[in-house]
């Protein structure tokens, strides 16, 4: 595990891409961080129990009206002094760039509660990307035996960028795209290239 850049100290959210289920247990194990993540995610072996031992905040995504619910409960949540994550992708992707993020959840920053902070992460896998990203329709077991049974060691490099004020922000849709804006500058700073081309004869 590698850092770039340092957590907030102080009351803070974190928003971060999403490659795989590693993410939770990388920026989990780094920063303490209570997740909000997909309600199946609780059902996981292992990986689920991890997850609720951090505090995480299950959200059924797809439950009509349930949006209500989950600002209130995120609201609670962050009335602790426990840092918070989300992945406003909603899902994993590839690695190799970002889905568009989703400002639902992000209501409940504005106003902010107190003095808190938002944070973007990029979780870099660098050139084990392709290999340790879970996205499409593979199965969540498949995923996770074809990671573990990876040969080589997997370092992942958590890069912690600037942190903003939501108050700053005109709605969240603007947290949203500001946290985006500096992940996707990060991925792109930072992304590995592809493996040189044989040369031409």
């Amino acid at each position: 595990m590698e850092h770039a850049g340092q957590p907030h100290d102080g009351d803070m959210v974190l928003l971060a891409n999403h490659v795989s289920w590693i993410d939770i247990l990388a920026l989990g194990g780094t920063t303490g961080a209570a997740f909000v993540a997909h309600d199946g995610i609780a059902r996981w072996p292992v990986i689920g129990w991890l997850a609720a031992q951090n505090n995480t905040l299950f959200v059924a995504r797809e439950r009509r009206g349930a949006l209500s619910h989950q600002l209130d409960a995120l609201r609670a949540a962050m009335q602790g002094h426990q840092p918070v994550a989300l992945f406003p992708e909603g899902t994993t992707s590839d690695g190799s760039g970002l889905l568009p993020f989703k400002p639902s959840l992000l209501a409940v920053l504005l106003p902010p509660p107190r003095a808190v902070l938002i944070q973007p992460v990029h979780i870099d896998y660098g050139a084990a990307t392709d290999e340790i990203a879970w996205h499409g329709d593979e199965p969540a077991g498949t995923n996770a035996w074809r990671v573990l049974g990876r040969k080589g060691p997997l370092v992942v490099t958590l890069r912690f960028l600037s942190p903003f004020d939501p108050a700053t922000c005109a709605d969240r849709k603007v947290i949203a795209a500001t946290a985006r804006d500096r992940i996707a500058a990060s991925i792109a700073l930072h992304q590995r290239p592809f493996a040189s081309a044989p040369p031409s004869i």
